[in-house]
Order: structure tokens, then C-alpha cells, then sequence
């Protein structure tokens, strides 16, 4: 018992909030209580054991001690190499002549639940995952009220040791997509997961595609309505995003909060969407080929009217476009880090001040400020970070190719975006589904919104088992 007090001292040196109590119980024995004050909760501490120990103390030995010890979640520990976990996962360790139990008394250091602050939604349910793997676990089971719903985990990190759960529905994934999830993450052998986003680098490759491959959510209600369908979560402690596996492109256009309303009027939104994607990537590359190139495709009058616009500029179209788009982005970035109290205001100050003394000064033309301003307003639909980064990528590739053929380079770009994308895939899964290939259930499940009373099958993209979600309407 000496050897063991001595060997987590050693293990946890230069660590005050180790605490080790001693307790006799008579005078050949003593228990030993241990636990980490900053993760463990004294108050659990004292509650738990210590008092059961103080007035129990004369009647405790070896073979009934863990009929005393009142924590909700007890471990016996066969292996010594157990304790650093255990302890540093807010347990406390008891040790008593040959055993070892570790008793869960982990101190609260989450934060309570809140509203979801990127994914935000004016219908549906309004609370969001935190940083607690067991809150976010519960977040899950609070909608889903399923004994095939089943859970495995896994300890990822040899020196954070970052629990993850892979949840899904036993009679609804397929067996395939969870062996290659669990198997992707049993080959994970590093120092340390901190965020959601980190594991997802490791799980389907950083460098992969431009394109998120793995959906990272706030909201348990999408984590829901996705295992429903046949997908895979991923919750990580200590990260307030759940992984979705696998993931596709429209995933992050048509998001599953437009369930919350009816699909004739959103229908109409979503189309929106798509004509903004393409907007977003396209336009600058329009203007630049039509002002370069095609000129002949612009009526006489407007064509009058860019040129006496274009006077007096002393940069040619193509590097007009570009400064006026970085400095955009330069906007959107300040937007992005100041604090949300005043970061919109004082980008919306910039891009106007810079955008009228632009034109003051004769640097660019009314017409790219318009241009450019379309460009940014149709990317602020998209909420993702990754798919933003993706939206940029496919503009600049369009851009080039406008400068230097026009037109037809803008078909060229448009060609790439399509064999790029359809190349990508999300564990082994398309990305470009429902459209290539094309799949009729999850086509009228995301790009469109059937009604709630004829979508009655899942998608056999996702599930080729228990495929009916409505019975058949009499």
C-alpha cells in the first residue's frame, strides 16, 4: 500500500492540489484517501467518503469497504497504471490493504446550457451542447428515448486522455460506416485531442479537400435528427461541437433547421441558397470576363457606362477586383475576431467609409463596389467556417480563369468545381450526393422539403436496414 501512496507522490510531483489524507483504523491498518482538489469537488469528497469512513471506521476492512463508500459511480482498479486516469478525471482513489476503488467525485467546472450562438435558429428547440461530455451524452438521450441507441467509447490523447463516444442506432447505421469510425480512431496515436475540430483533422484528413468533410454541430437536435437517419456522432469531452459522420455537401446550404418549417415556404429559401453559393463564387468572375473579354455580351448603353466609370483608374480590372476583395476579407476577419458587441458596427463603418473614398479618389468604379458588395452578401448565408474557406478557393480558381480566358474560362472553373467536388468523399460516402449520384430520399429530404406525412423512408445512401421512419398513411 506503501509502494502505491509512494508511486502516484512521484507521478504527481510538483502538483499542491494533490491531496493524500490517512485515516487509522486500527493499528495495523490505515485507509488512504486521494484525490486532485482542482478537479475534484471537496464538498463530494466529504459528503461521499469522508464522513462515511470517520463514523464507520471501527467496522470497515478490506472485504466491506465498498458498502461504505456512497458515491454514485464506484470502481474497483485491478490495474495500478488505472490510477493517473482515474484521478486526474476528478475520482478519488481509496486504497485499503490490497484494493483499489476509484469513487466519481468530479467538481462542476462546466458551464450551464445555453442557446446555440452560430447555428441560430428563430424556430426549434433552443438549448446547445457544452463542454461536458456527459451533458452533451444527456442532451442526446433527452430526445432519443431508445434502447438500440448504443454508445461506444474510446480514450483518445496519451497525455489529455480525452474521453470520445461514437453514438448510433444499432438497428439503423451501417454496420460498415461504425467499424470504419471506431477503427479510424483506434489508430489515432497522438499527444492530445482538445477540440472537436482537431479530431476530425486526424479522422478524414486535413489536407484532404477544402471542403468539411466531418460536420461539426452545436445543436442536439441536428445530432438527433442525423442519427435518425442513419449517420454517426462523435461527442468529445471537453468540446461543445459533436462530430456527424459522414457529411455531405448540400449538409451545409440547406441546414436540418428548415424542418422547423413548412416545406412549401422554405423550399423557396433553399433554392435561394443555391443560387447564392453560386453567386458568391461566380460573380466576380462575370464581371472581370465581361469587362475584359466579352464585351459584346453587355447592352451599348451599360457598356457607355463602364467605360466613362473605368476613367481615370489606374488599375486594370482584374487587380481592382482583388485588393477591393481582400480588403473585404480583411473586414469579415475584424468582424470575426472583435467582440460581438461592436465588431459589426465598426465593419460596416469600414466598408462604407473605404468603399465611398475608393470612389472619391478615382482608385476603383461604383460598379465593382456593387460587384464585391453581392459577392460578401451572398457568403454571409453560409454560417460554416470551412465551407466559407471552400466558397473563397472555388472564387479565386473562377477569377483566374475569367482573367485569362473569359467566359470560357469561367466554364472551365465551373467544370473543376464539379469534378472536384464529385472526387470528394466523407468516409467512403459521396460528397456530392443526393445530386451525383443522385438520391431521390435524401434529394427531397435537403435540397427540397417534402411534407412531414411523405417522408416515410430513409435515405439507402445512409441505411439499408429498418429503412421505413413513417408508416404507410391510411
Amino acid at each position: 500500500m506503501n509502494k502505491i501512496v509512494n508511486r502516484i507522490k512521484e507521478e504527481f510531483t510538483k502538483n499542491p492540489d494533490l491531496i493524500i489524507k490517512d485515516i487509522t483504523l486500527n493499528i495495523l491498518t490505515k485507509i488512504y484517501i486521494i484525490y486532485l482538489e482542482t478537479v475534484s469537488g471537496s464538498d463530494k469528497v466529504n459528503d461521499y467518503i469522508l464522513k462515511n469512513i470517520i463514523q464507520s471506521k471501527n467496522k470497515i476492512n478490506k472485504y466491506n469497504i465498498s458498502s461504505f463508500l456512497a458515491g454514485p459511480n464506484t470502481k474497483e482498479i485491478k490495474n495500478y497504471d488505472e490510477i493517473e486516469f482515474y484521478l486526474t478525471n476528478g475520482f478519488t482513489i481509496i486504497i485499503l490493504n490490497n484494493k483499489i476503488y476509484a469513487i466519481e467525485t468530479k467538481a462542476d467546472l462546466t458551464r450551464s446550457i445555453s442557446p446555440p450562438e452560430v447555428e441560430t435558429g428563430l424556430n426549434g428547440p433552443k438549448d446547445s451542447f457544452t463542454e461536458n461530455i456527459q451533458t452533451n451524452l444527456g442532451l442526446i438521450k433527452r430526445r432519443i428515448k431508445s434502447s438500440t441507441l448504443k454508445i461506444d467509447n474510446r480514450v483518445i490523447g496519451r497525455k489529455t486522455k480525452t474521453q470520445v463516444s461514437v453514438v448510433y442506432f444499432e438497428d439503423i447505421a451501417e454496420e460498415a460506416l461504425v467499424k470504419e469510425a471506431l477503427k479510424r480512431l483506434d489508430k489515432i496515436d497522438i499527444d492530445g485531442i482538445i477540440d472537436a475540430s482537431s479530431l476530425a483533422f486526424l479522422l478524414d484528413g486535413e489536407e484532404k479537400s477544402v471542403y468539411p468533410t466531418i460536420k461539426q454541430t452545436e445543436r442536439p437536435d441536428e445530432v438527433a435528427s442525423s442519427l435518425l437517419e442513419g449517420k454517426i456522432a462523435l461527442v468529445i469531452d471537453t468540446s461543445c461541437y459533436v462530430l456527424i459522420i459522414p457529411s455531405f455537401f448540400i449538409d451545409y446550404i440547406n441546414p436540418p433547421i428548415d424542418n422547423y418549417n413548412k416545406s412549401i415556404n422554405v423550399n423557396f429559401i433553399k433554392l435561394i441558397r443555391l443560387f447564392s453559393f453560386f453567386i458568391t463564387i461566380l460573380t466576380p468572375a462575370f464581371y472581370i470576363a465581361l469587362i475584359n473579354y466579352n464585351q459584346e455580351a453587355i447592352p451599348t448603353t451599360l457598356l457607355i457606362n463602364f467605360a466613362i466609370q473605368r476613367e481615370g483608374v489606374p488599375f486594370p480590372a482584374i487587380i481592382e477586383m482583388i485588393i477591393m476583395l481582400l480588403i473585404c476579407e480583411v473586414l469579415k476577419e475584424s468582424d470575426l475576431r472583435f467582440p460581438s458587441t461592436y465588431g459589426s458596427a465598426i465593419s460596416i463603418l469600414g466598408a462604407i467609409i473605404i468603399g465611398e473614398a475608393s470612389v472619391n479618389a478615382g482608385l476603383v468604379t461604383p460598379i465593382m463596389i456593387i460587384v464585391v458588395a453581392i459577392t460578401f452578401i451572398s457568403s454571409l448565408i453560409f454560417t460554416n467556417t470551412e465551407m466559407n474557406n471552400a466558397i473563397r478557393f472555388f472564387r479565386v480558381i473562377a477569377l483566374i480563369s475569367a482573367a485569362i480566358f473569359g467566359l470560357y474560362g469561367i466554364a472551365l472553373s465551373f467544370l473543376y468545381f464539379l469534378i472536384y467536388t464529385i472526387s470528394t468523399s466523407s468516409f467512403n460516402k459521396p460528397y456530392f450526393a443526393p445530386f451525383i449520384p443522385f438520391d431521390k430520399t435524401y434529394f427531397l429530404d435537403t435540397v427540397f422539403k417534402q411534407s412531414l406525412k411523405k417522408d416515410q423512408k430513409r435515405s439507402p445512401l445512409l441505411s439499408k436496414k429498418n429503412i421505413t421512419k413513417e408508416g404507410e398513411n391510411k
